[in-house]
């Protein structure tokens, strides 16, 4: 839809409010609503004004005049609202300037898309993200100077065997590690995906598949068809909206949290992505995995900047609780086909060319994915330029190689921390065609270590009191 055509469904629908929303810096919608009489066709011309200073990371309060302006190829109508409202996303602007911000997390989504096809290697980066959350019935966590916890519940937790239920328990619980594809009535939330993909279809997203995942309390996840890389993004922010709301609605509580519950897998979002040009894909060859050259250099690097990327597609101090040998984690640096204990693996469900893609294990939920998607396609078009091999692959299981074997392959950070660090002195891939600029970066690292790592790393963790307070 264009301006006009987006307004005209705003009335054919009787809409009574416009939402005008961006991601933030860290991957969170914001949003503000105006009555639809406010709204015309200069709006997306001259956007409407907010406070930039207010929002995470963005900017100084001596500079926080911004402009949001919408999308009318993104109108939609939430159905979430009481009263009907139009959805729009926004682009970000200087209203001095009137140029694009640079620290807008799906201008650098279009950056991206751009650099790709000025690069001449290809039109097209297809991302499939398959991102896993879970469903609790009561979360309870607080901090304080004096205390430190956090409490999680799920009726089909395995811890809850014994536990006393309105009209008795009944058993039925997802024992540790065993909860990927059970039938209800083990499987408690098969209606609740279900309603969560029939919203995510009245978005426009495109569902392929929901399941119940490994972990024991609720751990779910629901893919979707695969989509070019800043209509994806777009994807994945509204993927969380429907899957946050529509358990809401129901009384249960979702989380993307990477690592909620000790002792189980935690949830990832593996990154299936590949280059296409004029409608053929190029990733298909007769290499390894039946992948071509172009495909097993893209792969090299993602594998040679993966440590910087973590930085992006693993943003918060909990992703490294999940990134832990065993657990389905992939922490070595590798390259297979079948192996999914490498960390970039060659799906061989099909032999059809279009099919093949590189699934980039190691991403999880938390990440923006407008930033996580770019990276990633910065480092592949980055190995492809300069030729990098994936080097040998693996596919033996890699958490049962010995010490020996295993010293001689490179593993993912172990902390945000290292992360953040690791992106310090490797982000000239980002660079390249202004995609990120040093100002971006410096702003991530310096926002990550301030508001995350520093208050995660001076609190006493409820662990070291068990650990310690009696030595």
């Amino acid at each position: 839809m264009n301006a006009k055509e987006a307004l005209a469904f705003a009335k054919k629908n009787d809409c009574v409010m416009v939402d005008l929303r961006f991601t933030d810096f860290v991957g969170t919608w914001q949003h503000c609503s105006y009555p639809i009489d406010f709204i015309d066709e200069d709006v997306f011309e001259n956007g409407q004004g907010f406070d930039g200073s207010s929002i995470r990371g963005w900017q100084a309060i001596n500079e926080s005049d911004m402009l949001m302006i919408p999308d009318p190829s993104t109108a939609f109508i939430d159905p979430f609202y009481k009263h009907k409202t139009l959805v729009m996303i926004c682009d970000i602007y200087d209203p001095i300037t009137r140029e694009r911000y640079a620290r807008d997390p799906r201008y650098i989504a279009t950056k991206a898309e751009t650099y790709l096809t000025q690069s001449g290697i290809g039109d097209t980066a297809f991302f499939g993200p398959e991102a896993e959350f879970f469903v609790f019935s009561d979360v309870r966590f607080s901090t304080g100077s004096d205390h430190g916890y956090f409490s999680v519940d799920s009726p089909e937790a395995s811890w809850n065997t014994g536990a006393e239920e309105p009209g008795g328990n009944l058993s039925y619980k997802v024992r540790a590690q065993e909860g990927y594809f059970p039938t209800p009535p083990t499987d408690t939330l098969q209606d609740l995906r279900s309603e969560m993909c029939m919203v995510m279809k009245g978005l426009g997203i495109t569902i392929e598949a929901q399941h119940h995942e490994v972990a024991t309390a609720g751990q779910c996840e629901i893919d979707m068809k695969f989509s070019p890389l800043r209509e994806m993004a777009d994807q994945v922010i509204k993927y969380k909206y429907a899957v946050k709301n529509v358990a809401m609605a129901n009384g249960q509580s979702a989380t993307f949290m990477p690592k909620p519950v000790f002792e189980g897998n935690g949830s990832g979002m593996h990154c299936h992505q590949s280059i296409w040009k004029n409608g053929d894909p190029l990733f298909a060859g007769d290499g390894y995995g039946g992948f071509s050259d172009l495909g097993l250099h893209y792969t090299g690097g993602i594998l040679a900047h993966s440590r910087a990327l973590a930085a992006f597609t693993n943003p918060t101090t909990n992703s490294y609780k999940r990134l832990v040998p065993g657990y389905e984690a992939p922490v070595n640096l590798a390259l297979s086909s079948r192996n999914r204990s490498a960390s970039c693996r060659i799906p061989m469900y099909s032999n059809s060319p279009k099919a093949k893609r590189i699934e980039v294990r190691y991403p999880d939920p938390t990440a923006n994915p407008y930033l996580a998607f770019s990276a990633m396609l910065m480092a592949g078009i980055d190995g492809i330029e300069n030729q990098i091999s994936p080097g040998d692959p693996l596919d033996k299981n890699i958490y049962a190689l010995s010490a020996e074997e295993r010293s001689n392959i490179a593993s993912m950070p172990g902390s945000l921390e290292e992360a953040l660090t690791c992106l310090e002195e490797d982000h000239d891939f980002l660079l390249k065609g202004d995609v990120f600029t040093e100002d971006t970066i410096k702003s991530w690292i310096d926002y990550k270590r301030e508001e995350e790592c520093d208050p995660v790393r001076l609190r006493p963790h409820p662990h070291e009191f068990e650990l310690y307070y009696d030595i």
